[in-house]
């Protein structure tokens, strides 16, 4: 989940081992996506009520849960589901919801200009380093009146993983993430109106970091970063791990915080 909008030259992880490491995670993505599905849930709520599609786009549609939900609000209207990992739309494609599955980036959308009533897009967009062109793509994609609702991630999330590894050596362990604040600069900046954008804190608990670190390899969104360690973690830092992330342990079980970001665009 790295999203970094003032990463050096090379800070990215390669968007194919990003598409690959999503595709081998389409069988397992769904037993573990409890905060996604609470995200996107949130997201379809702040959609505008007067929101009724004609042509609306799933945009990083995964698993296509959302791409199912669509369909069945807005009944009459055509979807379309779009992902960069091919894995993920062979696993949705059978399951319906859309009238069409296709392979694409959020950066350069294979669609034609003003065909879009709604983009909605939660939980994908943390994976664009461009985050203006994935604006002036929705702006483009569009039509007069259209929304652009969209879930994201920034800064904060994954913070005890992150601040915990910190202790154990300088090897880059968790996905980076975007500030709020340029998120806020680059929505006000896109020509579309901002209807509202905000983050909220979400918060999970694990009985320990093995079954923190499953789930992430589960979804597909373990740590792709360049400057990650190579092979497998010797014993001893992973020891150091543990016991550096006990220091945030609470009656619940030891957290893991999500900073979620919610936007809601219009086209004028």
């Amino acid at each position: 989940m790295t999203d970094l909008s003032h990463s050096p030259q090379g800070g990215l992880p390669d968007k194919r081992q990003v598409a690959a490491s999503f595709s081998r995670a389409a069988e397992s993505y769904d037993s573990v996506a409890a905060l996604q599905r609470k995200v996107g849930a949130e997201l379809l709520a702040q959609l505008p009520a007067s929101c009724e599609p004609q042509r609306w786009l799933d945009l990083g549609c995964g698993t296509g849960y959302f791409s199912r939900a669509l369909g069945e609000r807005f009944t009459a209207s055509q979807g379309v589901a779009l992902d960069i990992a091919e894995g993920m739309l062979r696993h949705a494609q059978p399951l319906g919801g859309a009238q069409q599955f296709i392979a694409g980036d959020a950066e350069r959308l294979p669609l034609q200009s003003a065909s879009c009533d709604l983009l909605f897009s939660s939980l994908a967009l943390q994976w664009c380093a461009d985050f203006t062109a994935v604006l002036s793509e929705a702006e483009r994609v569009l039509r007069p009146g259209g929304v652009l609702a969209f879930s994201s991630l920034c800064v904060g999330t994954l913070q005890e993983l992150r601040d915990s590894w910190q202790t154990v050596d300088g090897f880059v362990h968790v996905n980076r993430f975007r500030r709020f604040e340029d998120y806020q600069r680059l929505c006000a900046a896109s020509g579309l109106q901002m209807a509202s954008l905000q983050a909220q804190a979400e918060v999970l608990h694990y009985p320990d970091v093995r079954s923190l670190t499953h789930e992430l390899k589960a979804l597909g969104a373990h740590n792709l970063n360049p400057g990650r360690p190579g092979g497998l973690t010797g014993r001893a830092r992973m020891l150091a791990l543990l016991k550096a992330y006990e220091q945030f342990r609470q009656p619940q079980g030891l957290p893991a915080t999500y900073q979620v970001v919610y936007g809601v665009l219009r086209k004028d």
